[in-house]
């Protein structure tokens, strides 16, 4: 196990009704704010109301700025910013999923920043002051509601890039399982996608003697493998829709990741994907995730042995662990299609003919030697993504 520290200072309120309660949180920071949201679900099942209501009960002084995108756009970031600017606001509402939030996290990062915010995804500077946030989370997925980090898309090119700050850390973040009784299907799924790959981009580490955290990965995961199918089969069962908007939350706030080196090379091959294509992460993910593993895992079998018995039940092969592998990442990707997910890039519309700009753009973002677990280069990019067709 690796040294550690860890500090996540996002307070959680959650539970039925727990929205009633965001106007007091929120004048505690500010009494002026900008409003931040994406399309119309959230006004046309009444989250936006409740938000609204509950603002005017405590004299919060709002201005809205709706629009966010999946993906969410460099555009909308720099307005978000000029507003905050002229309207003198220095707190940022965020109302919905993992794109809202990390819009709002860049503009909360750019207000006081003289240059262009895109540096900071650019690696060019760090913010020294940011924007207090709030969350109200509507989509269980990025785990940005207590999350350090941001993703944007610059439309310039469509990079789709990263960068974090634990000041960028939601001062707190609202989570009531109703308000995603009404997710499509696909959302819903997409999202859990998004959730159980960033477990799994923890997991699948070379550090060793992390038995501790092995395990809560291991159970976050086997939460999500139960929990989906059933949210699918009936939208407003609460408990199991409460059970994956916490796993969300846990997946990404740091706990799991204490003590070791996560990979990440997944995610920033499928940022390519999205970026180009506008697929969702989560979708791009299940197909991503599994042709990965099926490169890299002769790294370390016994890890990924590891991960086929404990979380998806395979019998170990003592004569060929290898085998045990093989079945494992065959029923993650049995789990994938079973909840509505694509397996492959042909399923997401997703041409041969692009692999190698996609390969080339991640090598200029990220480097050499993406990942940990196994480093990769451009032709290793290019191989995941043939194994993915």
């Amino acid at each position: 196990m690796k040294n550690f520290n860890f500090s996540n200072k996002t307070e959680i309120i959650f539970g039925r009704g727990s929205e009633r309660k965001l106007g007091k949180k929120t004048k505690a920071f500010s009494n002026k704010i900008l409003l931040h949201y994406g399309g119309g679900s959230i006004k046309k099942y009444g989250v936006y109301d409740k938000v609204v209501d509950s603002l005017k009960e405590s004299g919060v002084e709002f201005i809205e700025l709706g629009g966010v995108k999946p993906n969410p756009r460099l555009s909308l970031v720099k307005e978000g910013i000029d507003i905050c600017r002229k309207k003198d606001i220095n707190f940022i509402l965020a109302v919905g999923g993992g794109s809202v939030i990390d819009s709002a996290k860049a503009i909360a990062a750019g207000v006081s920043y003289d240059g262009d915010v895109w540096d900071f995804f650019d690696g060019k500077a760090r913010p020294k002051e940011v924007l207090n946030i709030g969350v109200v989370l509507t989509i269980p997925a990025a785990g940005s509601e207590t999350s350090a980090g941001t993703v944007v898309t610059k439309e310039e090119g469509w990079y789709k890039q990263s960068f974090g700050t634990d000041e960028l850390r939601p001062k707190f973040a609202i989570l009531n399982p109703e308000t995603t009784f009404t997710l499509p299907p696909y959302q819903t799924a997409a999202g859990a996608v998004d959730i159980i790959a960033h477990v799994m981009e923890r997991y699948f580490t070379k550090v060793s003697n992390v038995d501790l955290t092995d395990r809560l990965c291991e159970a976050t995961l086997k939460t999500m493998i139960k929990n989906v199918p059933i949210v699918l089969e009936n939208s407003e069962d609460y408990d199991a829709r409460a059970e994956i908007m916490w796993a969300g939350t846990i997946a990404h706030n740091g706990l799991l990741g204490t003590g070791r080196i996560g990979d990440w090379a997944s995610h920033n091959i499928e940022h390519e994907l999205s970026a180009i294509y506008d697929v969702a992460h989560g979708a791009g993910l299940a197909v991503i995730f599994p042709a990965w593993m099926q490169y890299v895992y002769k790294q370390d079998i016994n890890r990924f042995a590891q991960f086929a018995t404990r979380v998806f039940g395979v019998e170990y092969d003592f004569n060929d662990p290898e085998r045990t592998v093989i079945e494992g990442i065959r029923r993650l990707k049995s789990f994938f299609k079973s909840i509505g997910m694509p397996v492959t890039l042909e399923e997401l519309g997703v041409e041969d003919n692009r692999f190698e700009e996609m390969a080339t753009k991640c090598i200029e973002i990220y480097g050499d030697g993406l990942g940990s677990f196994m480093k990769l280069d451009k032709e290793d990019i290019i191989k995941i993504y043939e194994l993915a067709k």
